[in-house]
C-alpha cells in the first residue's frame, strides 16, 4: 500500500512537470495567455496533492514530505486564484513574479523528492523534466510579453 502512495506521488509529480512543460511551449509557441485551458491539468492535480497529504500519515511520512506536498498545493491554489478566478495581472509586477516563481520552483523543487519515494527510474526522470521545466519557465518569462 505505501508502494501504491509512492507510485501516485512519483504520477502526480511527473504529470505537474509536464504539464509545465506543455503549458510554457504553448506560451512560447502560440503566444496562449495565462488562465488558458491549457494549464487546467496542473489545477486538477490538486486533488491526488491532498489526497497523498491525507494519507501521509497513515505512513508516518516525514516533515519534509508534507512541506514539499505542502508548498505544490499552496502554489496551485494561488495559481487557480491569479489566473482562473480573479485573473489578477501581477507579471509586469517584479516583486510580485519573483514571489510566484519562488513558489513554483519550492513546489516543483519538492516534486522531485516526492517522485523520488517511488525509486530511482521515477527520480531520475523526474530530474530531467524539472530541469526541462525550469529552463522554459525562463525562456518563456523573457520571450513573452506577459
Amino acid at each position: 500500500m505505501e508502494q501504491d502512495l509512492n507510485l501516485l506521488g512519483a504520477i502526480v509529480a511527473h504529470i505537474i512537470f509536464v504539464s509545465s512543460i506543455l503549458t510554457f511551449g504553448a506560451r512560447i509557441f502560440f503566444k496562449v495567455h495565462p488562465g488558458h485551458w491549457v494549464g487546467i491539468p496542473i489545477l486538477l492535480m490538486a486533488f491526488p496533492l491532498l489526497y497523498l497529504l491525507l494519507r501521509g500519515v497513515d505512513f508516518q511520512r516525514p516533515f519534509l514530505y508534507y512541506l514539499q506536498l505542502g508548498l505544490m498545493l499552496a502554489w496551485i491554489i494561488l495559481l487557480y486564484l491569479v489566473d482562473f478566478a480573479f485573473k489578477v495581472d501581477f507579471r509586469r509586477t517584479r516583486w510580485m513574479v519573483i514571489t510566484f516563481v519562488m513558489f513554483y520552483f519550492a513546489g516543483i523543487g519538492g516534486m522531485v523528492g516526492v517522485a523520488g519515494l517511488a525509486g530511482r527510474v521515477w527520480m531520475i526522470s523526474a530530474i530531467v523534466l524539472f530541469f526541462i521545466s525550469a529552463v522554459l519557465a525562463f525562456v518563456q518569462h523573457s520571450v513573452t510579453e506577459i
